[in-house]
């Protein structure tokens, strides 16, 4: 069932998205060689505390980070550890704050010192894709309307979709219906309505599209070994033009 949110809900929705933004411009900052991205996690689990939020990763489904921290050809899920960042990588962070009984859910792909043309074009195509999917969240047109133009614009680019996850309703818990896959052919799934509140997450990969899970149980890997990227945001569809909830605002880090 998905949960239209109140007026009220969208505020406390507001405010989780603000610290959860806090947090994802915070990692991306530490992004450099020589930092682990176990710094980075305890960096934004202190963060998200110090603003009176909790992580909602932290202990999710026995997720035993802050933020997933993906390198390379990792996808997501990627499980903060003592892994030095290194000159050329690509890292990929996706964070969750709660407060106020709300989540917010937003990630982004960030190069590490100089990288190389192709990685810094798929880090720009991926963020650019969920733009081109915000032109459909809007109130009538259908979630798939959204999952079409990301595809078409990120294949038209030469990179191609995972098929294997997909965005998601965001609220009270993280994760709610509906789900909202970054493929797929316009005019099916729920038609949009104001008060519907969805992460909206390209996940691209450099090559083909297919993912593998590695032994840990978490970190999704690209199978073909080729660079992958992911952006999100926590969005909410209005009467007009939908509205980011994951923006910093006042908030600096």
């Amino acid at each position: 069932m998905i949960t239209l949110k109140s007026p009220r809900d969208i505020e406390g929705m507001r405010r989780a998205g603000q610290i959860t933004a806090a947090a994802r411009e915070l990692a991306g900052k530490m992004v450099r060689p020589g930092v682990t991205t176990l710094e980075i996690d305890t960096a934004v689990r202190k963060f998200i505390e110090s603003q009176g939020a909790t992580p909602s990763f932290l202990g999710y489904a026995g997720f035993p980070g802050s933020a997933c921290i993906s390198v390379n050809d990792e996808v997501i899920h990627g499980i903060p550890s003592n892994l030095v960042l290194q000159e050329g990588d690509i890292v990929s962070v996706d964070v969750g704050a709660c407060i106020c009984g709300f989540h917010g859910d937003c990630a982004a792909t960030f190069p590490c010192g100089k990288i190389s043309e192709e990685a810094a074009k798929l880090i720009a195509v991926t963020e650019q894709s969920f733009w081109e999917g915000m032109k459909f969240a809007r109130f009538g047109y259908r979630v798939s309307d959204i999952s079409h133009a990301i595809q078409e614009y990120v294949e038209s680019h030469g990179f191609s979709i995972v098929r294997d996850y997909v965005g998601h309703g965001v609220g009270a818990n993280l994760h709610e219906s509906p789900e909202v896959p970054n493929y797929g052919k316009p005019g099916h799934g729920p038609r949009l309505a104001p008060g519907m509140t969805l992460a909206v997450e390209p996940m691209v990969n450099q090559g083909d599209w297919r993912v593998k899970v590695m032994r840990d149980g978490w970190t999704v890997r690209t199978a073909d070994g080729t660079l992958a990227a992911h952006y999100e945001n926590s969005i909410l569809i209005t009467k007009g033009e939908p509205e980011i909830l994951t923006q910093v605002g006042d908030l600096r880090v």
